[in-house]
């Protein structure tokens, strides 16, 4: 079983392939999404996209999920950026996620870098 410092490498060398495959910035979200999903696959990675996690508040179950893009070998979660100027939100985003899911390491991945590579930030929750 891989610890996730490994799958979050893979993680990253499969989106540097996608972000180099599909010629760089200036697609939608979801089309880098759908790619990194196939390629981590392809790796023999266990990818759960869209993963929805009801949330509870006082005791009511709220109506509306939280919505992860990814989550990798059930370790990682991965959220999909596709955007001109990161936003520190998406860190404190992720981390939420992290918090509720129980989860140590979230990977922001902005593929509208120029240099995919410089669009990765790590979040993680007491790891």
């Amino acid at each position: 079983m891989s610890t996730e410092n490994e799958i979050s490498h893979e993680i990253i060398r499969c989106a540097i392939e996608v972000h180099r495959t599909l010629g760089g910035p200036g697609l939608l979200e979801q089309v880098y999404e759908e790619a990194l999903v196939w390629e981590l696959s392809e790796s023999g990675l266990n990818v759960d996209r869209q993963v929805t996690v009801p949330l509870s508040y006082k005791g009511k179950k709220l109506s509306a999920p939280l919505r992860i893009d990814l989550i990798v070998d059930g370790k990682v979660i991965v959220e999909c950026k596709a955007t001109a100027r990161y936003n520190d939100f998406f860190a404190a985003q992720t981390l939420t996620c992290l918090r509720l899911t129980g989860l140590k390491l979230g990977l922001v991945i902005n593929f509208g870098e120029r240099m995919v590579g410089n669009g990765v930030r790590r979040v993680v929750n007491d790891l």
